[in-house]
């Protein structure tokens, strides 16, 4: 039988690991711990602390070493916790290990996403997608998921020995659901076409960017509509499409699932139909909270993103957001004025230099700039039309 899923319960208290391998800085993997606090939260789970480690690379049998194990277990015992999230991704081999060490559930990252992913689904599409994720993800997990039954046995490394058997049989039911979970998709996604299809001939934006960044709030206002926005990670998995219109020219615009590090490629592929909105939209709106302490390492993640999808080669305008939280942030009472903008001038002129003119800074919570944001769209709208339609001049005279 398939493995079962680690299923969450609300209110579970968690604790965390990562190691700081040779390549990564402690700072960076603070930064990473703070975010799997946020998935986690938005998971249900109640954040408790962080352990880290550093070594050359995880331990492939209890991924950090036996000292700073005893350590977690005997805090674990302390605080009587319940969970166990890994920043990385690890085998079924390395999970049964650390489970029979600290008798507690264990979650690594890409699981901890899924169980998200699968928490937020709310469209048929999108339900369909995270059973396929999980399905992708667990078929190369296969071959050690089973090996204990093996050792029982007494057949390790004997052709046809009982785990052997049971993989062949989960194999083949997980091959026969990926196969019937995409044929399921591409039904969907053919409908999705057509109803791409006959949206018209307008020109398409879409919103992108890392995860809680502000997208949806930014969707909101800008279409004066009510979208679901809520300050936790993954917050939207459905694209929603809307018709805006800026000095009388149309266009259609998206909100998008946000990106997020290490984001689990059975993911990506799962949810390429959702993500076609930015495939096949004409102009990208990406989305950057500014506030945030690592908001240069976020803008490269959803740069490399895009890049995966073959989409980082459509116009794009970079949308610096939340500049009411990153002013309290960076400026004290006792800056002057002057000095303030003599800062934000700089800030400003740095991101329009690296974006060829294309940024703008905005609050979309506190309505900032937000008549700059739409002159900028409205100007990339026009030209959209002058190249894409040019017989429609009523769009941009």
């Amino acid at each position: 039988m398939i493995e079962k899923k680690t299923i969450l319960k609300k209110e579970e208290k968690a604790v965390f690991v990562s190691v700081i391998q040779k390549d990564q800085t402690e700072a960076q993997v603070d930064e990473y711990l703070d975010e799997l606090a946020e998935l986690a939260i938005t998971a249900g789970l109640i954040p408790i602390r962080s352990f880290k480690q550093k070594l050359p690379q995880p331990d492939t049998r209890t991924y950090v070493g036996k000292g700073k194990l005893q350590e977690i277990k005997q805090f674990i015992a302390l605080k009587d916790i319940d969970v166990l999230v890994v920043d990385d991704e690890l085998n079924g081999s390395t999970i049964r290990n650390i489970e029979k060490e600290l008798g507690i559930k264990i979650l690594d990252r890409p699981t901890l996403i899924l169980q998200i992913f699968q928490k937020n689904a709310s469209s048929a599409q999108s339900k369909v997608q995270v059973e396929l994720a999980q399905y992708l993800f667990i078929l190369p997990k296969l071959k050690n998921m089973w090996t204990h039954l093996d050792k029982q046995s007494g057949s390790v490394g004997a052709r046809g020995g009982v785990g052997e058997k049971q993989i062949q049989t989960d194999r083949s039911i997980i091959k026969s659901k990926i196969s019937l979970l995409r044929k399921k998709l591409i039904e969907i996604e053919k409908q999705a076409t057509t109803q791409r299809k006959e949206r018209g001939e307008f020109i398409r934006i879409c919103l992108c960017g890392y995860s809680n960044s502000g997208k949806s709030t930014l969707f909101n206002l800008l279409t004066k509509s009510d979208v679901f926005a809520e300050d936790k990670l993954f917050a939207t998995l459905d694209t929603t499409t809307r018709r805006i219109a800026i000095e009388s020219t149309p266009a259609l615009l998206s909100d998008t699932v946000g990106f997020i590090r290490k984001l689990p490629h059975h993911l990506i592929e799962s949810f390429k139909s959702t993500l076609a909105e930015s495939l096949e939209s004409d102009i990208l709106l990406h989305v950057v909270d500014i506030s945030h302490d690592n908001f240069e390492d976020q803008i490269n993640v959803v740069n490399k993103t895009l890049q995966e999808l073959k989409a980082f080669d459509k116009p794009i305008i970079t949308i610096f957001n939340k500049m009411d939280l990153y002013q309290k942030k960076y400026f004290d009472e006792w800056v002057s004025d002057e000095v303030k903008q003599d800062l934000l001038l700089e800030l400003k002129n740095k991101w329009n230099t690296i974006t060829n003119n294309q940024a703008v800074f905005i609050s979309a919570t506190e309505k900032q700039n937000i008549e700059e944001l739409r002159t900028v769209i409205l100007h990339k709208v026009r030209d959209m039309y002058q190249i894409r339609f040019p017989y429609k001049t009523v769009y941009y005279s």
